[in-house]
C-alpha cells in the first residue's frame, strides 16, 4: 500500500465526512528512506492487473471497483484501442505534412481511460496538451484536437459544454487554474471535483509547487493527476527528484499514492477514492500513475537519442492494451467477434479523422500577427511585412506561380 497519510488536519468543507471514510483512517505510511545520495528505494504501488492480465486482489482499493461487469471492462477496452488508433493516425497525419505538431500518448492509454472514467459529468478537467485519452472520455471530437495542432483553432470546443479545459501548452500553469476553480466551487457549494493532468517533467514546475501549497491551505476538492512516464523529454525522472513523486505530497500536507500507470482498473479504482476524497471535503490528493512514454515526446523528437531499445521493449511488454486482452480473454468476457468489431470500428475511426483533416482549410499564416496588441505596434508591423516577404519568396522561386 502506497498511500501516505499526511492530511490529519482537520477539513475545511467537512459537511459531507462519513464516519470511517477519512483519508486519514483508510491510509498506511509505506514511505521508504532514501537509500544513498539522491536515490531512493522502489516503492511498491497499486495493482489490480498484472501484465499478464492476471486480477490481483488489494484491500483498500478493490471496493471501488466492485461493481464493475464484463461489460463495463469491453467498455474500457474499446476506449483504449479506439484512443490508441486516433493517436496513431494522429501521428502519421503529421508525418504527411498535415498537422504541425503532435504530442502522442503511446503506452499512457490506461492511466489516461482509467482515471477519465471515474469522473462524474459535474467535474472539471484541466489537461495539459497529451490527454486524449481523457479528451475521448469526456465527448469530445477527435479531430477538435487536431485542428489546434493544425493550426485552424484555438482548441475548437466549448470548455464548459463537457467541462473539460482547452489544452494547456505552457508546462504546469493548468494546476493552477484547476486549484483556483476547485476553491471556486467550494465557495459555491457543489460537491463536485476538479482533477487537473500533468507530467512528470511539469512537476518540477514552480506553477505545480505554489498548486499543491494553496491547494492544500484551503483544502480544495481538486485531484493532481501525474501521468509519470519518466522522460521530461530527454530528461529522466531522477534528475528531477529525490524521491518518488507522490512522495511530495508528504511536504504539502495531503495524501500521495503511486499506481501501476499500465493498469486501467488500477487507475480506475485509485482516482475515484481520490475524487471521493475531494467531494467529501478531504482536500487534494497527488496520484502518480507511474508509466511509460512508449512514443516520442511530440513528432519533433527523437527518443533513441537518450533511451536504449532494451527499456523501451520491457515496457512494451507491460502493454496497458495488451494486459487488458489477457485478462477479458482469460476469463470469457469477450471472444474473437468482438476483437473483430471492434478492429473495424477502429479502422473506420482512422478513415473519419484522416478525411476531416485533410478537408481542414490551410492555416493563416499570418493570423500570428493578430491581437498581439490592442492598438497595434511598430514592431509587430515590420514583423508581418518580413514574413510576407519571404512567403512571396516561394512565388518567386516557382517563377510566380
Amino acid at each position: 500500500m502506497t498511500v501516505e497519510s499526511t492530511a490529519a488536519r482537520t477539513p475545511r468543507r467537512s459537511a459531507g465526512n462519513k464516519a470511517g471514510t477519512t483519508g486519514t483512517k483508510r491510509t498506511t505510511s509505506t514511505t521508504k528512506k532514501a537509500a544513498g545520495a539522491g536515490k531512493s528505494a522502489e516503492p511498491a504501488l497499486v495493482q489490480l492487473l498484472t501484465p499478464e492480465g492476471k486480477r490481483v486482489k488489494n484491500a483498500e482499493f478493490d471496493q471501488y471497483v466492485a461493481d464493475i461487469t464484463a461489460e463495463d471492462l469491453r467498455g474500457l477496452y474499446r476506449d483504449m484501442v479506439l484512443t490508441r488508433r486516433f493517436d496513431a493516425e494522429a501521428t502519421a497525419l503529421q508525418r504527411q505534412g498535415e498537422l504541425g505538431l503532435w504530442a502522442s500518448l503511446l503506452g499512457q492509454e490506461a492511466a489516461q481511460i482509467g482515471s477519465g472514467r471515474a469522473l462524474r459529468d459535474d467535474d472539471y478537467v484541466f489537461p495539459t496538451y497529451r490527454e486524449h485519452g481523457v479528451a475521448w472520455c469526456r465527448g469530445v471530437d477527435p479531430t477538435n484536437l487536431l485542428g489546434m495542432f493544425r493550426g485552424v483553432n484555438n482548441g475548437g470546443w466549448d470548455p464548459n459544454g463537457n467541462n473539460f479545459h482547452l489544452y494547456t501548452i505552457v508546462i504546469g500553469s493548468q494546476t493552477l487554474h484547476a486549484t483556483g476553480y476547485a476553491m471556486g466551487i467550494t465557495k459555491d457549494g457543489a460537491d463536485s471535483a476538479v482533477i487537473a493532468y500533468f507530467g512528470d517533467g511539469a512537476s518540477s514546475q514552480g506553477d505545480v509547487a505554489e498548486a499543491f501549497t494553496f491547494s492544500a491551505v484551503y483544502n480544495a476538492p481538486v485531484v493532481f493527476f501525474c501521468q509519470n512516464n519518466q522522460w521530461a523529454i530527454s530528461e529522466p525522472t531522477e534528475k528531477q527528484s529525490r524521491v518518488p513523486l507522490y512522495q511530495r505530497a508528504q511536504g504539502y500536507g495531503f495524501p500521495g499514492v503511486r499506481v501501476d500507470g499500465n493498469d486501467v482498473l488500477a487507475n480506475l479504482a485509485v482516482t475515484k477514492w481520490a475524487l471521493e476524497r475531494a467531494r467529501t471535503g478531504e482536500g487534494p490528493t497527488l496520484v502518480e500513475a507511474f508509466t511509460y512514454r512508449m512514443g516520442a515526446h511530440t513528432t519533433s523528437d527523437d527518443p533513441t537519442r537518450y533511451r536504449t531499445d532494451d527499456e523501451r521493449l520491457a515496457w512494451e511488454a507491460k502493454d496497458p492494451i495488451l494486459r487488458l486482452r489477457r485478462h477479458l480473454e482469460a476469463s470469457g468476457h469477450a471472444d474473437e467477434g468482438f476483437f473483430a468489431e471492434l478492429e473495424t470500428e477502429s479502422e473506420a475511426l482512422g478513415k473519419r479523422v484522416r478525411e476531416a483533416v485533410r478537408a481542414m482549410p490551410d492555416p493563416d499564416h499570418f493570423a500570428i500577427f493578430e491581437n498581439v496588441y490592442a492598438d497595434g505596434h511598430a514592431l509587430v508591423d515590420e514583423e508581418r511585412a518580413q514574413f510576407a516577404a519571404y512567403q512571396a519568396s516561394f512565388a518567386d522561386e516557382d517563377g510566380g506561380k
